[in-house]
């Protein structure tokens, strides 16, 4: 049976170097492919929603550790609703909107609503006076759940960066 998992995990950074008293910019970017795309499918949506399942709600946890030491965690959440909808440019009765960083979106396609839900780009900001002077290692853990619903059961999923390194000076 194919399972979901974390892929194309990237952490970036535009500075190796940085000085005290500044904010490091760091770029973070994964996808979670694998079984809960396939069965996110429109088939699925009208079920669900038939049933009174008209949510989908994915929490991720991020862990920001410099060195061995835990220095941030960052808490979001993408919410998936489902609604009964008569608009003309969708062949359907049930679609879906998609709640990411606060702001609806509407996709027209179901790879644009599985697009905006499961490929995930974060900026983490982090103060330099966490890091120690010379060579840090910046390394980000990665923490992915969703509940029961009629199309899925409750899964978490791990995942961790490669570390990058920053140079205080």
């Amino acid at each position: 049976m194919q399972k979901s998992s974390i892929s194309d995990v990237k952490l970036s950074t535009s500075h190796d170097t940085i000085r005290s008293n500044e904010i490091l910019t760091l770029s973070l970017g994964f996808n979670i492919h694998g079984l809960i795309r396939e069965i996110f499918s429109q088939k699925n949506w009208e079920r669900a929603y038939d049933k009174h399942d008209n949510g989908f709600r994915l929490t991720v946890l991020l862990e920001l550790r410099v060195g061995k030491k835990a220095v941030d965690k960052i808490k979001f959440v993408r919410k998936a609703v489902l609604f009964w909808t008569r608009n003309p440019k969708l062949s359907y009765r049930v679609w879906i909107s998609v709640i990411k960083d606060e702001a609806p979106f509407y996709p027209l396609t179901i790879d644009e609503a599985k697009s905006l839900l499961f490929d995930v780009t974060k900026t983490i900001e982090l103060d330099s006076n966490i890091l120690k002077k010379g060579e840090n290692q910046i390394q980000v853990s990665i923490k992915v759940n969703w509940g029961k619903h009629l199309y899925t059961d409750p899964t978490e999923l791990q995942g961790e960066t490669k570390s990058i390194k920053v140079n205080k000076l």
